[in-house]
């Protein structure tokens, strides 16, 4: 019987590192993607910009990377929208994605080819309520914008919403500049795919 339990435990053990191998490979893999590098015309509804740190409603320099990424989209004319997402952390008095609309307005983005959301305090909670703004609009295509790491994570959540994702990460971003936290936050990412997607499969049997 103890023996029996080993072999068990063992098996459990090896089958959860092989997937966590395959999934950071696929991490990587994903974060090679930009499905918006050779297009010449529009490809999507809206591009999403995922959100990250802002100090009194100026971006962080990883906010700025990814706006920056997203307003060459738009100027591109890949998509006719740009939604910005992430809500307000603690003690903050503005939104991330109130952030962002005020950084693009100044760059010359109008208010009427933005789309907000200000919910979001986690990736999942912000792809989740995107995914309402773009219902609204019977939009389903969108270009994700955010760090390489973040590509994966975002294709998943975006699917199993209801889009259809295409991959287009900045590249300027400090965190791809330093690679040992670029490293860090792969890892990190490949446990979050999974945890993101059973917190998608509980969310969707407690509605």
């Amino acid at each position: 019987m103890v023996r029996a339990l080993r072999q068990l435990v063992l098996r459990l053990v090896t089958l959860f590192l092989a997937g966590w191998v395959v999934t950071i490979g696929l991490v990587w893999w994903w974060s090679q993607r930009d499905d918006a590098a050779t297009a010449d015309a529009r490809v999507a509804d809206a591009i999403v910009v995922l959100g990250a740190a802002q100090y009194a409603g100026r971006p962080s320099p990883v906010l700025q990377a990814r706006l920056d990424h997203a307003l060459a989209l738009y100027e591109r004319r890949l998509a006719p929208y740009v939604l910005l997402t992430g809500g307000r952390g603690k003690g903050d008095t503005q939104s991330e994605a109130g952030a962002g609309r005020r950084y693009l307005r100044q760059r010359g983005v109008p208010d009427s080819a933005m789309l907000y959301e200000d919910q979001g305090r986690t990736t999942f909670e912000s792809m989740r309520h995107a995914a309402d703004t773009l219902e609204r609009l019977n939009a389903r295509a969108v270009l994700l914008v955010s760090d390489p790491f973040h590509m994966l994570r975002l294709s998943v959540l975006a699917r199993l919403h209801g889009l259809t994702p295409h991959a287009s990460p900045t590249r300027t971003s400090p965190i791809s500049a330093n690679r040992l936290l670029e490293i860090e936050y792969a890892m990190r990412e490949s446990l979050a795919v999974p945890a993101d997607v059973v917190q998608f499969a509980r969310w969707s049997l407690a509605r």
